[in-house]
C-alpha cells in the first residue's frame, strides 16, 4: 500500500468521522496519528482502515434525484402524445 493511497483513505474518511461509533473512532484516531507521523500502516491496520472506508463511503446511502429530472421529460412526452 502506497502512502498516497493511505492519504486518500484518510482524506475521504475525515468527512465521516462524526458518524463513527466509539470503537471505530478510537481505531481511526490511532491510525490517523500513525499516518501523521509518516508511518506506513501494516497489513492489519490497513484492513481496518479499508473496512471503515467500505462501511461509510462505499456503502453510504445515495440520494435519489430522479424525481427532479424525470418529471420534465415525462411531462414533455405526455404533451407530445396528444
Amino acid at each position: 500500500m502506497s502512502s498516497r493511497e493511505q492519504k486518500d483513505y484518510f482524506a475521504i474518511l475525515k468527512r465521516y468521522e462524526r458518524k463513527f461509533d466509539g470503537r471505530e473512532l478510537d481505531d481511526y484516531k490511532m491510525l490517523l496519528k500513525r499516518h501523521k507521523d509518516d508511518e506506513d500502516l501494516d497489513k492489519l491496520s490497513m484492513q481496518r482502515l479499508k473496512k471503515l472506508y467500505e462501511k461509510y463511503h462505499v456503502n453510504r446511502e445515495k440520494k435519489n434525484y430522479d424525481q427532479f429530472f424525470n418529471q420534465s421529460s415525462q411531462t414533455n412526452t405526455e404533451d407530445h402524445s396528444s
